[in-house]
């Protein structure tokens, strides 16, 4: 930092100005507004998930509120109405905050609640994206990637505008937080945006053209009489043409509900199908472990054992007993934490056949009945007519000014 021309100081030239007030706009503003506001929802009794720092939680006895926050929005959900109106009453006393009701949009996901469910849809987003490529009038395709979609980084003529795809695949990412189903087929073509090729291009426009015709498609969450995670996961070894790095997919169910997914490329060669297996055995563990404490601070705690599903033999056995012997001593040693967690009970590693492990569609590109049927089973599902009603009130959204 330095002064400014016209306001320099001679007698102390090499002096700053010390900031009382954080600028809006400036670099350590974010911070100061959040450390402003973390500080006052302390003294009315919030606590901090140790999970996940955007997120503010508050138990009293038989009182629960959940406080999520992004920059200046904020959703409030209370465990009853006297509860919300009472919290919502300090914080307006405190900020310029305004209520928006039950909460329908939050940073372009779109809410819909009756008694029975919730519909979360990102269509206004993705029409967006389809104006931005220019593909309004495209037809529709049923399938985000076909069965040989793997390309390697240098299949034809690099593209000649690698910005405008940048800016579209990033668009894209963000839709996959309602679209668990185009995972797999934006981490493909995220792995060439260094230095796109026309390929590559054809491949992102088939992703918007399925997109187009599932537009009004969401993830649905219901009340579910199930409790328990259950996870699955699968492997596509040596997958990557051009690294011979594995993929791994994983999803993640609480109740019947999916609540977390990933499609992502393994950092390392897996010198066999079953070490490849095991890391994405791994992954899926640690993402559990990861939500087991999340649902601790809750307030909701897992009690059964999760169930992780894949269709390796070989990984199964060695997340039993990974026995340090010839063809298992180069595997790293953070991976077998995995035996940990089966030796004490909180996870349990199970085989299913490959024609029913859901993770397929996050790993590899599948025909179109076993796609539609995976889709499906991640409840990716068209909204239904009625929306309305329901306790919707107890979870509103407000906004500060």
């Amino acid at each position: 930092m330095h002064q400014p021309i016209g306001f320099k100081d001679r007698s102390r030239p090499n002096h700053v100005c010390l900031l009382k007030i954080s600028f809006y706009g400036l670099k350590h503003a974010p911070h100061a507004w959040y450390q402003r506001f973390a500080d006052f929802v302390y003294t009315i009794g919030f606590s901090h998930s140790k999970c996940d720092h955007s997120l503010i939680v508050y138990h009293k006895g038989t009182d629960i509120a959940y406080l999520l926050l992004y920059v200046d929005d904020i959703i409030l959900a209370t465990s009853s109405n006297q509860l919300r109106d009472q919290l919502m009453c300090k914080l307006g006393n405190e900020f310029a905050m305004k209520d928006l009701g039950p909460l329908s949009s939050f940073l372009g996901i779109s809410v819909s609640r009756n008694i029975h469910r919730l519909f979360l849809n990102q269509s206004a987003y993705a029409r967006d994206i389809i104006s931005q490529a220019g593909m309004t009038s495209c037809n529709p395709i049923t399938t985000p990637v076909d069965t040989h979609g793997k390309q390697s980084a240098s299949p034809s003529d690099p593209y000649h505008d690698p910005s405008y795809y940048r800016s579209l695949i990033g668009a894209l990412q963000y839709l996959t937080f309602t679209g668990p189903d185009i995972s797999y087929a934006i981490q493909q073509i995220c792995l060439h945006m260094h230095a796109p090729h026309e390929a590559h291009m054809l491949t992102l426009k088939r992703i918007i053209r399925y997109i187009k015709g599932t537009i009004s498609h969401g993830i649905v969450i219901t009340k579910s009489p199930s409790h328990s995670l259950v996870s699955y996961t699968d492997v596509d070894w040596a997958g990557c043409l051009d690294t011979r790095r594995s993929t791994s997919g994983y999803c993640v169910y609480l109740g019947d509900n999916l609540i977390s997914w990933s499609s992502k490329r393994q950092p390392t060669i897996s010198r066999s199908s079953a070490e490849a297996e095991y890391r994405g055995v791994a992954n899926v563990v640690a993402e559990s472990c990861w939500l087991r404490n999340l649902l601790l601070e809750l307030c909701y705690p897992i009690s059964k054992a999760t169930l992780v599903f894949c269709d390796n033999i070989s990984a199964i056995y060695l997340s039993g007993n990974p026995v340090q012997h010839q063809r298992t001593k180069h595997i790293e040693l953070d991976i077998h934490f995995v035996w940990e967690k089966v030796s004490r009970g909180e996870v349990r590693i199970l085989h299913v056949p490959t024609r029913y492990l859901l993770a397929n569609i996050f790993a590899k590109g599948l025909p179109r009945n076993l796609f539609e049927e995976f889709r499906f089973s991640l409840r990716v599902r068209e909204p239904t007519a009625t929306t309305a009603g329901g306790n919707s009130q107890r979870v509103y959204i407000c906004q500060i000014y």
